[in-house]
């Protein structure tokens, strides 16, 4: 069965005294790295989006158990911002926005369903999959 998370766990409302000088943001781009970094494939997810629902099949379809983060819309916004910090730090080459679905391998942004899809149908998905130890095929 996936393993399936909320966002609240991953946004918390309040921000530990100890961080309190580097504000929620940072805490929240954190935890987003560290989410990505134990974690072979990590999806965030819209509920009910049928282009997420289509990643999360072709995943299990290879035999991957992704983790999930199902985000809720009214969080949308403050979520991809999060991402979009995440994925930035360390890449001032990344200039444009994750968008959900937006799905990690090993590590590593590889996008969108049309970037999941596209490396699917041209063979570079599975690769990736072995590499990052989602898959022991």
């Amino acid at each position: 069965m996936e393993q399936t998370r909320s966002h609240r766990k991953l946004f918390p409302s309040t921000v530990p005294p100890e961080t309190a000088d580097r504000g929620a943001e940072a805490v929240n781009t954190d935890s987003i790295r560290k989410v990505v970094a134990e974690n072979a494939v990590v999806v965030f997810a819209r509920r009910g989006c049928c282009m997420c629902h289509v990643i999360k099949l072709l995943l299990h379809g290879h035999g991957v158990k992704p983790t999930i983060f199902d985000v809720d819309e009214k969080n949308e916004s403050a979520v991809t911002n999060e991402l979009f910090k995440a994925v930035r730090c360390g890449n001032a080459a990344a200039a444009t926005e994750p968008q959900l679905p937006a799905a990690f391998v090993g590590g590593k942004l590889i996008g969108g369903l049309e970037k999941v899809m596209g490396a699917h149908i041209s063979g570079e998905l599975v690769p990736k999959l072995k590499e990052a130890r989602a898959l022991w095929l």
